[in-house]
């Protein structure tokens, strides 16, 4: 697990565990056995310390997640790193995140590839670095910068790095890091430990409160902030211990085991159970889209920015200007943010090739079509695209709810066909919703899952049934969420009731974004529910500055007056006298038939497994992710009080609304 080279007096240290140096059992055992040797040797003066590969170290070792480690703990080690008398350099060949970049803080000198990325991520998965990243960081960059990196877990660049003095080198050429590195090898021994911090208390607190973003509904930033704060405070001594607390608080703690869970979902999602790992896959050159519009620009996006050429395909030359118009502005307005040069953006657009000529898609090795969410409209386009389709070539769909196999029907080569359901805005969610059809060649399946990865998104398999996974889930709190308010709660309660849970926005809210009048039969004289009198009114969302809320004209909501009256109508034509609704009802009505719906899901097959459901849910539509998303939230909750609660509501259910059997056989479990 660990190479050791001695040349002259300077003794090499390799990580060694491929892929990613992971600082599993007998790396630790490894590495502290050649610090122990050396410190008494005395032909070595000074010892390197790097990563095998691209790769200084990416951290822990996942597969110990959860288990009991092994002796010796990384905090031991560190501290013999830190404590030899010889000088110890880290030469950071690559990414050094969590544990990795903790081993280069107990060096006594870092010196970094200009490519390289340094990090302390341990606060996505709910807990903080626990090796003496919060006591160590500190005292190289202060308190405020040091929180910056353990509090949001983000990662630097080296040359950030080195203007902060995390790293006291930097070099272009990996074949000058080890000279680079050597050249600290007379300087004295430098205990991290030993050093004084930049910042105090006050500076801790402060960042917490200009920060709040980073901190709410989330447990392990505050404890962050409180390690971060011992650090100033007291020796290192005392600060480890501050920190080793925290961090056998959080590891055991309710938060930690979901963000845990929603790690090793998403990287479960990724496989699948039914296909060779080694199958062929088909190769992708040239992406086109059908449709020039907001959601196919935003596709489109995706493919430019991984470099791959796109052909854009409009039937109106307006159109067609007006949305190859808003990929740039999209790329100028991220160029305007500091994330992208101008030059990355002319080299993204001349990727992009706008045509009004459907033919010219024959070129193209995938055809993604984004038009407007109508069966027969997808269907004509289809049969289109069928005919000048070149051989092999992989069709996809952009619908949210339709039939892809339907949509298939329509081709000579339904084994082609499959969905690609991206969010929106396409090129921001990460999420994309794959339906493999009844006849979906394996292979197609395999290359759009590898693609959906390559263009960094987080793609997941899904059945074909009205919505997939995501909308599907959908329909039941949708349903229940006008129902509560047609018997006595507002559309603020309701919408309260899922933010304070944690949601970005609650059911009314996300329906005045995406538009009131989706799904509307734009019949005007037709008023049978809330939703098409709305309509009728021209209240479609903020789109019109009216829905369930009014909006001004910087889409701030505030409660409609117009609404209430609607809501007091309908009660009164329906004979309904309101009610007071309780929290716990919303509850029961709106999240725990989502975690229902998602077991029909299971059931069906749509889902291969219920952590893909969460996934779904934490990538697509902000499901708090310190839950673990609403499957993994649910049998927290506990499905014998979930199947409870269902059933004291089942008389103000839809029509039609049934417990899934899976929640009654597991009713019996016990909360995990």
């Amino acid at each position: 697990m660990i190479r050791t080279e001695q040349t002259g007096p300077i003794l090499t240290i390799t990580l060694d565990n491929a892929p990613v140096n992971a600082l599993g059992a007998a790396l630790r055992s490894g590495l502290a056995k050649a610090i122990a040797r050396v410190a008494d040797d005395i032909s070595v003066g000074a010892i390197i310390v790097t990563g095998s590969g691209k790769l200084f170290s990416a951290g822990a070792d996942i597969s110990e997640f959860g288990k009991p480690l092994a002796d010796p703990q990384l905090p031991d080690v560190l501290a013999a790193i830190e404590a030899c008398p010889k000088p110890v350099i880290a030469a950071i060949n690559g990414t050094a995140l969590g544990g990795g970049l903790e081993v280069a803080l107990a060096c006594h000198y870092r010196v970094a590839l200009a490519s390289a990325k340094l990090g302390l991520p341990e606060v996505k998965l709910g807990i903080l670095p626990g090796a003496g990243g919060t006591q160590r960081l500190p005292r190289l960059v202060g308190v405020e910068a040091a929180l910056k990196m353990i509090v949001s877990g983000d990662p630097v660049s080296a040359t950030k790095a080195l203007a902060s003095g995390l790293v006291d080198k930097v070099v272009e050429k990996a074949e000058d890091l080890r000279a680079a590195a050597a050249s600290f090898a007379d300087s004295p021994a430098r205990p991290t430990g030993e050093r004084a911090v930049s910042g105090d208390a006050a500076a801790a607190d402060a960042f917490a409160a200009a920060n709040p973003r980073l901190f709410k509904g989330f447990t392990a930033p505050t404890a962050c902030v409180e390690a971060v704060k011992a650090a100033a405070t007291l020796p290192i001594a005392e600060g480890m211990a501050v920190e080793r607390r925290l961090f056998l608080e959080l590891v055991t703690g309710e938060q930690s085991k979901a963000l845990r869970h929603a790690f090793f979902a998403e990287r479960a999602a990724a496989k699948l159970d039914d296909l060779p790992k080694d199958i062929a896959r088909r190769d992708i050159a040239r992406v086109g889209i059908i449709g020039a519009g907001t959601m196919g620009g935003g596709i489109a996006m995706n493919f430019l920015s991984a470099g791959l050429p796109v052909t854009m395909v409009e039937t109106n030359a307006e159109a067609l200007e007006r949305g190859a118009a808003l990929i740039r502005s999209n790329y100028e307005a991220t160029a305007a943010k500091g994330r992208l040069t101008t030059d990355q953006v002319e080299v993204a657009m001349a990727l992009l090739t706008p045509t009004l000529e459907f033919g010219v898609l024959g070129e193209c090795d995938l055809v993604i079509e984004a038009v407007y969410e109508n069966m027969d409209v997808k269907k004509q386009v289809f049969g289109r695209l069928d005919a000048v389709a070149k051989p092999g070539a992989i069709l996809a769909s952009n619908t949210s709810y339709l039939d892809v196999d339907a949509i298939a029907a329509c081709t000579s080569r339904p084994e082609d066909v499959l969905g690609m359901h991206f969010f929106s805005p396409a090129n921001v969610m990460k999420l994309v919703e794959v339906v493999r059809g009844a006849k979906t060649a394996p292979d197609v399946l395999a290359t759009v899952m590898a693609l959906g990865q390559k263009v960094g998104k987080v793609p997941v398999v899904a059945g074909v049934c009205y919505g997939f996974i995501g909308n599907r889930m959908l329909i039941p709190r949708q349903d229940n969420a006008l129902a509560l308010v047609m018997e006595g709660a507002s559309p603020e309660q309701v919408d309260k009731v899922h933010t304070d849970f944690g949601m970005p926005m609650g059911p009314f809210q996300m329906t005045d974004l995406a538009g009131v009048d989706i799904g509307w039969h734009r019949d005007e004289t037709r008023i049978d529910n809330l939703k098409d009198a709305l309509c009728a009114q021209g209240r479609w969302g903020q789109k019109t500055k009216a829905g369930f809320y009014d909006y001004d004209a910087n889409r701030k909501r505030s409660t409609s007056p117009v609404v209430a009256a609607l809501i007091e109508e309908f009660r009164a034509r329906e004979g309904i006298t309101p009610r007071a609704i309780s929290d716990e009802e919303i509850v029961a009505r709106t999240l725990y038939t989502m975690v229902n719906e998602g077991a029909l899901i299971l059931e069906e097959g749509i889902a291969q497994r219920s952590s893909d459901i969460d996934v779904v849910w934490l990538y697509g539509y902000g499901w708090p992710r310190w839950t673990g998303g609403p499957m993994f939230w649910g049998e927290r909750e506990g499905f014998a009080k979930i199947v409870a609660g269902l059933e004291h509501y089942m008389d103000r259910m839809p029509e039609g609304f049934a417990i899934a059997p899976l929640l009654r056989a597991r009713q019996a479990e016990p909360v995990a």
